[in-house]
Parts: structure tokens; sequence; C-alpha cells
């Protein structure tokens, strides 16, 4: 199996290459932690806004011959824009690494950021926005997500509407300065190539690159709550948020574990009691989630007014329930199944870059697909229900939209 090397470039760039010499092609997956948890206060969205504008010509071309000049090369691309970070996909052949890297280092160190480009990105930014009201699933988690955090890692990445509107381009353009920066920002390269190879061809595009960047605010927590968004809709949405253990916990594949019988298919505890067994919800689900420093369970379903407080009444008490254990078969089939979703990503370059990436984030190393897979060999029954049995899920913060608050979340 193929390891990643790991270095980071004398300008604070860290590198991570991943040889897969089987293979022509290469996967990038370029993280900048330029995101909403650092937009500038009164700015919320501008991390947003400046990932479409980027776009808006760099170097010696504008709009169309930047897009051209990436289609000429065959490169497969996106990008976007999220709560702690910004990120650059793209997927091409090894010969063209020096031009693609080039083009990149065009978009993200000499933008051109016209003004005249700017009003056609805020207007797509609030449209996004706008759209929350038309998917109560999604409004309702992002105002319980805000409920949780003191801090700014409660923010919508897509902005506040007011925010947006007053953001001008002289501002934007100094955020643009200040947080874009090497210091802090990944590139996982999987494919075709060899580290040296590859280091060399990244220093050539960035070793110009400069800068700190804006740094990480600490996650603060908000008191416990329960929230209502009332709102005359047919559909109820529930949501809940419980404290997790961290990456770094010892136990983390263990609590991984725990939330994949909880949620992990057709045969899954909450699939199995809420949907199945009494018929109270169209969509029910529970998954890890979580920032840099804070991790966390949320749990959503959505049903009729009628069904509503009878659900939240049973998903809490299956939640609660992993505390008394869960059984042999329960174990196995949950990993069998996160085995079988490891390598069908591993597989992929393209989710091998983004995984290598994110484990650089939050971890500061890369995992290999052999570690996980040990690490879940090595969690047994008795193993994961000394864990529950110690780490109980209890006392969420709580939200739901719908015609009426709940008897059940009072």
């Amino acid at each position: 199996m193929a390891l990643s090397q790991v270095e980071v470039l004398p300008n604070g760039l860290t590198l991570a290459v991943e040889e897969r010499p089987w293979t022509p092609g290469v996967a990038m997956q370029l993280l900048v932690p330029v995101g909403a948890v650092n937009d500038p206060e009164g700015m919320e969205g501008a991390a947003s806004l400046l990932e479409g504008w980027l776009w808006k010509g760099a170097g010696s071309r504008d709009a169309r011959a930047l897009a051209e000049a990436f289609d000429d090369l065959g490169v497969r691309r996106g990008s976007s824009s999220a709560l702690e970070y910004t990120t650059f996909a793209a997927q091409f052949l090894a010969d063209k690494l020096e031009a693609v890297l080039g083009l990149y280092a065009d978009v993200l160190m000499r933008p051109h950021l016209p003004s005249e480009a700017l009003e056609a990105v805020r207007q797509i930014a609030l449209q996004e926005l706008a759209a929350l009201e038309d998917q109560p699933p999604k409004k309702m988690l992002a105002a319980l997500r805000r409920a949780v955090f003191a801090s700014p890692h409660g923010r919508n990445p897509s902005g506040q509407e007011a925010h947006l509107k007053a953001i001008s381009a002289e501002a934007l353009r100094a955020d643009f300065a200040r947080r874009y920066a090497p210091q802090g920002a990944i590139l996982a390269l999987v494919g075709g190539i060899g580290f040296e190879e590859a280091r060399q061809a990244v220093l050539n595009a960035f070793g110009a690159w400069s800068g700190a960047g804006a740094g990480y605010p600490p996650v603060e927590l908000a008191p416990v709550r329960t929230l209502h968004l009332e709102q005359e809709t047919a559909q109820v949405q529930i949501g809940l948020i419980y404290p997790d253990i961290s990456f770094e916990h010892p136990e983390f594949y263990s609590a991984r574990l725990a939330a994949q019988v909880l949620s992990g298919g057709s045969s899954s505890r909450l699939f199995t009691e809420v949907r199945e067994k009494r018929g109270l919800v169209y969509s029910v689900y529970a998954a890890p989630n979580g920032v840099k420093g804070y991790s966390y369970l949320t749990a959503y379903a959505g049903t009729t007014p009628e069904r509503a407080d009878e659900t939240l009444r049973v998903m809490q008490a299956e939640i609660a329930r992993l505390a008394e254990g869960v059984r042999e078969e329960e174990l196995e089939r949950t990993k069998v199944g996160l085995r079988a979703a490891l390598v069908m990503q591993d597989e992929s370059s393209r989710s091998r870059a983004a995984s290598i990436a994110r484990d650089l984030y939050l971890l500061g190393r890369v995992r290999t697909l052999d570690e996980i897979e040990a690490q879940i060999a090595a969690v047994d029954v008795a193993r994961i229900n000394r864990y529950l049995a110690a780490h109980p899920y209890q006392n969420p913060w709580i939200a739901t939209l719908g015609p009426r608050k709940l008897v059940a979340a009072e």
C-alpha cells in the first residue's frame, strides 16, 4: 500500500504526496483555511464570496481565458467554501502537473478580483442563502448549529443577508490579502507522480506565496437549550446535537462504530425503531460531525406534526439506550460496512486526496487504511460497551421547525 510523504515547505504550505505509479492521473486537493469561522466580524459570507470571485480572471487571463486554460489541460475541477476552509479539487494527467499548478498559483496569488464581477458573485451567494427557506431540514440544522456554539463555529457558511449585501470590493480585497496565505494551507496529491517531482513543481508554482493567514478561533460552547422555529409546514423537522469525543481520543473508533450501530443502514437501530416498527418518520439518521477542537453527534428526523412528539421521545430513548451496550452481531455488521466503505474510498484517488488533506488539517498526520482497519478490528464488544457505559449520549441541544413547539422538547 502506498504511503504518503509529507513535508512543510519553507513558506508554511504543507505538501502531501501519495504515489500510485500504476495510474497516469493525479488527484489534487488544496485546502486553504479560509472559511466562515474566520470571516471578519460584520462580513459573514466573505469566504464564500471570495471563492466565487477568484475565478473571474487571474494572472494574464480573464475569466473566460482562465476557464479555457483549465479545459485545454483536461482538468476536472471544483471548489467550495465551507465553515472552516475553502477547498480546490482537481483531476488531471500526471504530465500536466506543472501547468496545472501554475494556473492554480495564478488563482491564489494573482487573482484579478474585478469590481464589475463582484455583483454577479454576490447575487449567487444571496440566492444560495435564500434557498434555505425552501429547505426546512437545512434551515433547522443551521439554526441548531448556531445555538450550540458561542464561538464563530456556529456560523452558516452561506453568510448573513445583511452582511453579504454590505461587503464592498475594497473590504473583500483586503480580506483576501490577509487570509489567503500558505501558512496552514495543505496540498495533497495522489497518483502517478513521485514526491521529488511534485515537490519541485509545487515550489516552482507556490514558492513565492507568503503570509501567515487569519488563524483559528478557539471553540466556545453555548449553554444547552431547546429552540423552535415556527413555520407553517406540513412536516416537522427535528434535530439534536450531543457532545462526542474528539478525533484524538483513544476510543474514537468505539464512538464511530457506536454511531454506525445507531444509524448505519436499514438494519440500524434508529431506522428500525423509529421508521420500520412505528412508522413515525419519512427520514431519520444520526451522524458524527465536528470542527477542529470539538466533535458532536447530530441526529435528525422528518415527520408529521401528529407524530412529532412521539418521534422525538423515541429518538432520545434509542440514543440513550446505547449506554446499555450493543450486541455482537450489531458490531460485526457495522465493522463490515465500515471496512467496505474504507476500501471503496481508498480506490478513488480523488477521495483519498480529500481524506489526506482533512487528516492533516484535523490531526496533523495522515492515517493509512491499514491503521484505520486495525483500529476498527481492535474494538470488540466488551471494549465498545465499556466505552458506551462511561460516555452516554445525553443532554442534547434540540431544535424543531414546524407549526408548533413540541411537548416532548419542553
